[in-house]
Order: C-alpha cells, then structure tokens, then sequence
C-alpha cells in the first residue's frame, strides 16, 4: 500500500449532500468516494513523462529551431 497523506477539504452543502447520498447507496466511505475522484482527476490531468527518446540526439545546430523551414526546404522531394 502507498503512503497516504492527511488534507482537509471544504464542500460546499450541496454537493457534500449529494456525496453522502452516493456514499450510502454504494455502502462506500465518503473519504472514499473523494481519494477515488481525486486520484481520477490526478491521472487525467497530470504531468506524464517525456518519452526517453525526446532530446537524445544532438544535430550540432544551433539554430535548428529558428530556422527548421529552411533546413527542410526540398525534404521529401524527388
């Protein structure tokens, strides 16, 4: 099991009605309901890792960026 972290979080009547309802019908913890939605949202909107081939090669161009246009100029023509 992961290492767990205590938070506090305030909501607003409504939607804390309407968490305790779901809570109860799924005879699921509140606490669980929001660590599950919580973890959803983290997973969804995260920051993913790099592919480990992004920056491994080195062109020797310094102005690669800048100038990318005119150094494909003719690619892919015969």
């Amino acid at each position: 099991m992961s290492e767990t972290r205590k938070t506090t979080v305030y909501l607003d009547a409504d939607a804390y009605r309407r968490l305790k309802r779901i809570a109860q019908q799924q005879g699921r913890p509140t606490a669980e309901l929001v660590r599950e939605a919580v973890a959803e949202y983290a997973e969804r909107h995260g920051s993913r890792p790099w592919p480990n081939s992004i920056g491994a090669a080195h062109s020797g161009l310094g102005d690669l960026a800048e100038n990318a246009e005119s150094y494909l100029d003719g690619f892919g023509e015969e």
